[in-house]
């Protein structure tokens, strides 16, 4: 089975990389968009890895990794919403901030710096992933 890549968005005043260190695995939940909920219904699959990105804040960027250790399950909140259960695996000694995202030219590519471009979740291509994890 191939691994896939992600990258979540979280408002980190709602859940950030210092709080799923804190509790090391939680359920992604509160998803509200139907692309970003069939990502993770229909493609998220255990072990893969996510970006954790810090959005709607001052320094929006990307703050650490973690991974998949439940595929989708239904929202007990919502059950046309589906909630997948991520790890903590890493905090950046920094957070990788948007605009050097969008200076580096290996990302060029990368959905999340598309204009208007507002999914929680996206796909990311492992060469991004590894681009992102250099620039820390």
């Amino acid at each position: 089975m191939t691994q896939n890549f992600w990258l979540f968005k979280s408002e980190p005043d709602e859940f950030s990389i210092d709080d799923l260190q804190k509790v090391e695995c939680e359920a992604w939940n509160g998803v509200r968009n139907y692309q970003a909920r069939n990502f993770m219904r229909d493609k998220v699959q255990y072990d893969d890895k996510f970006l954790f990105y810090h959005s709607s804040c001052p320094k929006p960027g990307v703050a650490g990794v973690g991974k998949i250790v439940k595929t989708a399950y239904p929202d007990p909140k919502d059950s046309r919403w589906v909630v997948v259960d991520v790890q903590f695996l890493e905090k950046f000694k920094r957070v990788v901030e948007l605009k050097e995202l969008r200076e580096n030219p290996k990302l060029s590519e990368m959905l999340i710096l598309r204009k208007g471009n507002r999914l929680s979740i996206t796909p990311v291509k492992k060469t991004e992933f590894e681009a992102i994890k250099e620039m820390v």
